[in-house]
């Protein structure tokens, strides 16, 4: 049996990696349609190697008949849409911010929590998580599993994809007015951004702390285990693909780095690089357009009691987005719809 798809933002960074991991993994669909704002309406995505699609207006489509829909419009429009979707019987995977701390929407890695698929019913909404929570629980679940996790300290390395193709234009525009002497004032970002860090990631809250750092923390207890303590410090870094997370746990019982290296070797979606010599590590350069998510240098952290760190690199359009929401779809076909 094939599915009708419906991909909404299919003309951004995202929603066009959804439409290649679409093909790419052969996914059952009989029909797929690409869907984005009227601004876009008429111009044409490419479906990986099958075919050539005509975008439609999203406020025009009507989806009756429509059995899946993969979604990354940005919040205000998903707030608007996925409901409608899912109203006209289309079971909604949303990759936008709005839906993931609502308690009757899971939100769901399927490496690590995917049972949580079948409460889908309650608003046929299924949420994924933030590119930099995504790969950070795929590291934890097997380490949680086997020593129980207190406390996670982690600091994000962020590439500009993750803001938008206007701030992957911002970093290309900035390096080449370097090296003509030009001053390009940032407009996507802060700061400049082009051979520079940010250590600043969606608005301030309150406490001190971005919105993105927010979402790391309450992700990850929603996902993994309420009990976890999270404390993220989130920046944007100079590259174009790929996210890179040093992370830091306090254990309950004690694991060693062999162990832990074992254990997240196993487990599947995660390549472990861990040589101790130059080079033996993975770059957030070295893993665009791959699936995994690699962890690198393990290692035990003496000043804490059970301590442990360790370097966690993914390609954020695809395992930290498109390929996430594409996993959750192929779990639906196997024994919910």
């Amino acid at each position: 049996m094939g599915y009708r798809v419906a991909v909404v933002g299919a003309t951004g960074n995202v929603g066009r990696e959804m439409l290649n991991i679409l093909d790419e993994r052969n996914f059952p669909a009989d029909e797929v349609v690409a869907l984005a704002s009227a601004h876009s309406a008429g111009r044409q995505v490419s479906f990986g190697n099958r075919a050539v699609l005509k975008v439609q207006d999203l406020a025009k489509f009507d989806f009756k008949g429509i059995d899946i829909v993969l979604s990354s419009p940005g919040g205000k429009v998903s707030a608007e849409h996925s409901p409608r979707a899912a109203k006209a019987g289309a079971v909604v995977i949303d990759n936008t911010s709005y839906w993931r701390m609502d308690p009757d929407v899971p939100l769901v890695v399927p490496e690590v929590n995917r049972a949580a698929i079948a409460d889908f019913k309650r608003r046929r909404i299924i949420a994924n998580p933030n590119c930099s929570t995504i790969q950070m629980v795929m590291a934890l679940k097997p380490i949680h599993d086997a020593a129980t996790i207190k406390r996670v300290v982690v600091s994000t390395y962020q590439s500009t994809s993750g803001a938008g193709k206007d701030a992957m234009d911002e970093l290309l525009n900035q390096t080449k007015s370097f090296f003509v002497n030009q001053d390009l004032e940032p407009k996507k970002f802060s700061k400049n951004i082009a051979f520079n860090v940010i250590p600043h990631i969606d608005d301030f809250m309150e406490d001190g702390a971005t919105k993105e750092e927010w979402k790391m923390m309450v992700e990850t207890k929603k996902i993994l285990d309420p009990r976890i303590k999270v404390h993220a410090t989130c920046v944007r870094v100079p590259t174009f693909v790929g996210h890179a997370e040093a992370i830091n746990l306090e254990l309950e019982n004690p694991l060693d780095e062999n162990e832990a290296r074992r254990l997240l070797a196993a487990t599947p979606g995660i390549l472990v690089v861990d040589r101790r010599e130059p080079g033996g590590y993975v770059t957030p350069k070295e893993v665009t357009g791959q699936d995994a998510v690699f962890v690198s240098r393990i290692r035990v952290d003496p000043t804490v009691e059970n301590g442990l760190s360790m370097w966690v690199v993914s390609d954020n359009l695809r395992k930290g987005a498109a390929l996430n929401a594409v996993q959750i779809a192929e779990e639906l076909i196997r024994g919910y719809i």
